[in-house]
């Protein structure tokens, strides 16, 4: 059993629902980047997604795109993100995802990735534009290392690619909650709650529900319906906004801490 998997029994268990925070990694560096996950996991994170920095982010939108752009300035690697899961290792606990496109992870080398995240203490891998029907490879390589292999599903998915997807992901099933890039938004789509029905119908992995979480709003109506709540924009948006009014890094791992706090349910407004 991962990391992933002992904490989503280990929050079924008690009840309760996963809040999954997103940062692009070494923005705006790495240090900071180690600073803020420990900041997620103090203000009540569950899992953490770390984003690995890519030259054609497609799936994304703009928010990431410039953190995805400051991190590649700052020479981010995958290696380097590795060594930075090994520092917190040495520190924390908590499960460790990396979102990433496919492109950098099939040039590091499946097998070598594999052996490699799992020396790290990574926990998850997720490939954001690896189609199912081509995951092969990518599968036999991560999942034979021990960590988990999470795939995304959307609202356009026909029902048997659906069922390919739930039988492949291992971890949880990440539910994209629209159609279109990352980014923050308003409101939720009518539609999300019947197709995280129509996901559960398929898996007995948890389901979690991404793309436009912006508020605690949002957050309560994703955890009526799924098993953890995915935030990225709106965190990454915070840092963004901390860089530029020239905070040093602990002060952007507060502020990012203070976010999650209010996101959660925990705070009375939404920090500056």
């Amino acid at each position: 059993m991962s990391r992933i998997d002992a904490k989503f029994a280990e929050l079924r268990a008690a009840g309760r629902k996963a809040f999954i925070p997103y940062l692009t990694v070494g923005d705006p560096d790495i240090p900071t980047s180690g600073d803020i996950v420990l900041a997620m996991e103090a203000a009540g994170a569950d899992i953490i997604e770390m984003g690995v920095p890519f030259s054609d982010p497609i799936a994304d939108g703009p928010v990431i795109q410039r953190a995805t752009d400051r991190a590649l300035k700052g020479d981010v690697s995958l290696p380097r993100i590795l060594e930075l899961v090994r520092w917190v290792r040495d520190r924390s606990d908590i499960p460790l995802l990396a979102m990433s496109y496919y492109n950098p992870l099939l040039s590091f080398g499946l097998e070598r990735l594999g052996r490699s995240a799992a020396d790290a203490g990574l926990d998850g891998l997720l490939a954001t534009d690896l189609t199912v029907e081509e995951s092969g490879p990518f599968v036999e390589a991560i999942g034979g290392a021990g960590l988990n292999t999470v795939f995304l599903a959307a609202p356009t998915s026909s029902p048997e690619r659906i069922a390919s997807i739930a039988e492949t992901s291992t971890g949880f099933l990440y539910a994209v909650s629209r159609t279109g890039v990352t980014g923050e938004t308003d409101a939720l789509s009518d539609e999300l709650a019947g197709f995280v029905r129509r996901l559960r119908r398929s898996t007995g992995v948890p389901v979690a529900v991404g793309f436009g979480i912006s508020n605690p709003e949002h957050v309560r109506a994703v955890w009526s319906e799924a098993d953890g709540a995915v935030v990225g924009s709106a965190i990454v948006h915070a840092i963004e906004k901390a860089i530029d009014e020239g905070s040093t890094g602990s002060e952007t791992a507060q502020r990012v801490g203070a976010l999650i706090r209010w996101l959660r349910g925990e705070g009375e407004a939404q920090p500056a």
